[in-house]
């Protein structure tokens, strides 16, 4: 928390933690995480639609409660008010009526007028506003008992949340609310168990991928990404950090669980994506294609799938343009290679795509074994990069970043182990900057570093029978130092010489106590008797 607060806003920071705070007690993080990045996303919209309103009336207001009062003091005038509707309406694709604002809900709560039937009525006009909004706050339960037995402290409880949120203003916030939006839903991830992972790519990994995958185009416009298991929309979201043309990127994404696909589209919009350009689908990915109309192919890809799940891979997907030149499908029980050959499927000519998966994918053979070799007599596998072990939230084994590319030249492959470098953190281990670059600049270079990197020929591969395991291509053993027998001798000896001591010490302490009974004085006894013995035959 520290390290985020001095790098972006503090009060900003400090409330969103103060307000999972108040939560954490009641509820996990898989669960809470609904409540406060709903209500955060709600003043978002309440806050920059009261600022636009403003402009739209040509007024000046220097804080929310100002713009509040003109834009209700606008609604009273007929006239005004449907050209204001209209206006906002074409701007953002939805209205908060005045006494809905997240300011003005706030206005009741210090009042003690506040009632969460009120909220609920402004999240579901927003919901029906527009399709861009349809469910957006399903999972935001303002009537579950986890957040009191009654109706009162279910009151209380979201009237605390949004008091602690506001005094900000969430409009003139720019991409400090993204970051900050970022960094609850890894906490929410580090926070939630082996499941809540899947929504979330760290933030060190979602960087290696996309630099990797936008290498060479950041000027491009109009650069289009797709990432078919998106689930919060992070990886996909920091092609925006390293695009010098950020405004013109598309995106494409498809995510399954429907919580986590809203989250996705919260987040897009608090990341300042322009609805246009957002493209994103609820559903299954493997079970059915997606996109199927134009465009259908990507200059990145992008994917973080759930490690060896189980899919249906039923014959009548042998015939399914994304599986049919391999001849085979990925194992039922595990659908890595579905998903990578599903990635692959919609990836650009010109296009990179990186994909992080579990090493079995690298060695494991039938099916999977057979998908590998066509992949590599295709030229199509680029580098193969080996992370090391606990950087997910969801899983501590090592995991590979597996580059692809379509019309690559040559059929080599990189192979980097970067494994063993890392800073070791409380509960995970952390690919820092330095660590990033390194990886980065030796994919770039393309050349053997000793008991790091090695480029591996197709004939090398072919030797090696298509298994891409990286230990069989980057030697990494180091040869321990000679021990030397004298040194161990005189260290075994001065370690049994401060055992004699400290037994010294300790029995010359214990004859100075006395039982408090007779039984407890027989006992010490007999355990000084035991104690001189043992520093008898020591001597």
């Amino acid at each position: 928390m520290k390290k985020m607060v001095e790098n972006g806003s503090k009060t900003l920071y400090q409330a969103l933690w103060n307000s999972a705070d108040i939560l954490r007690s009641k509820m996990d993080a898989s669960e809470y995480k609904n409540y406060l990045l709903g209500l955060v996303f709600y003043k978002y919209l309440s806050d920059r639609m009261l600022h636009y309103a403003v402009e739209l009336l040509e007024e000046e207001a220097t804080n929310l409660v100002s713009a509040q009062e003109k834009f209700s003091k606008a609604f009273e005038d007929e006239d005004v008010r449907e050209d204001l509707i209209d206006a906002l309406k074409y701007e953002y694709s939805y209205v908060i009526e005045p006494e809905l604002t997240f300011t003005a809900l706030v206005t009741e709560i210090n009042n003690g007028e506040f009632q969460l039937e009120s909220l609920a009525q402004g999240f579901r006009n927003i919901e029906q506003a527009s399709e861009l909004f349809e469910n957006l706050f399903e999972d935001v339960d303002l009537y579950s008992r986890r957040l009191g037995s009654t109706p009162q402290k279910q009151n209380q409880m979201i009237s605390s949340i949004m008091k602690e949120l506001a005094d900000l203003d969430l409009s003139h916030q720019g991409d400090v609310l993204g970051d900050a939006y970022e960094y609850l839903i890894g906490q929410f991830a580090a926070s939630s168990g082996k499941k809540a992972g899947e929504f979330y790519t760290p933030q060190a990994v979602s960087e290696l991928m996309t630099r990797i995958a936008i290498d060479g185009k950041e000027d491009q416009k109009g650069f289009t990404i797709y990432d078919p298991t998106m689930g919060s929309g992070s990886l996909m979201l920091n092609a925006k950090k390293y695009s010098n043309e950020s405004g013109t990127i598309e995106y494409f994404g498809q995510e399954l669980n429907t919580s986590t696909f809203n989250l996705a589209r919260m987040n897009m919009i608090l990341h300042g994506v322009d609805i246009a350009n957002q493209h994103l689908q609820n559903g299954d990915t493997l079970d059915a294609d997606w996109p199927t109309d134009e465009p259908t192919n990507f200059d990145a890809v992008l994917m973080n799938p759930p490690y060896s799940a189980k899919w249906g891979a039923e014959k009548g997907f042998l015939e399914d343009a994304r599986f049919s030149p391999y001849g085979v499908l990925a194992p039922k029980s595990k659908a890595d290679f579905a998903f990578l050959l599903h990635g692959y499927y919609h990836l650009k000519d010109s296009g990179v795509m990186t994909i992080v998966l579990p090493h079995g994918v690298l060695f494991r053979g039938a099916a999977e074994g057979k998908i590998r070799k066509i992949l590599l007599e295709n030229s199509t596998i680029d580098a193969v990069i080996g992370l090391p072990a606990n950087i997910f939230f969801n899983t501590s084994i090592p995991t590979t970043v597996i580059v692809l590319k379509k019309n690559k030249e040559k059929r080599d492959v990189l192979f980097i182990d970067a494994s063993q470098e890392f800073t070791k953190e409380k509960n995970q281990n952390i690919l820092e900057e330095a660590h990033i670059e390194r990886i980065l600049e030796t994919y770039r270079k393309r050349e053997n570093v000793e008991k790091y990197a090695h480029l591996a020929s197709f004939d090398e591969i072919q030797e090696n029978d298509f298994n891409l395991n990286i230990p069989r291509y980057v030697d990494t053993f180091e040869e321990e130092e000679p021990i030397s027998l004298a040194e161990v001798s005189k260290e075994l000896f001065e370690i049994n010489q401060s055992i004699v001591e400290a037994e010294k010490e300790l029995f010359s302490m214990m004859q100075e106590l006395v039982g408090t009974t007779d039984e407890a004085q027989a006992d010490l006894e007999g355990l000084l008797n035991y104690f001189q013995k043992v520093g008898a035959d020591n001597e």
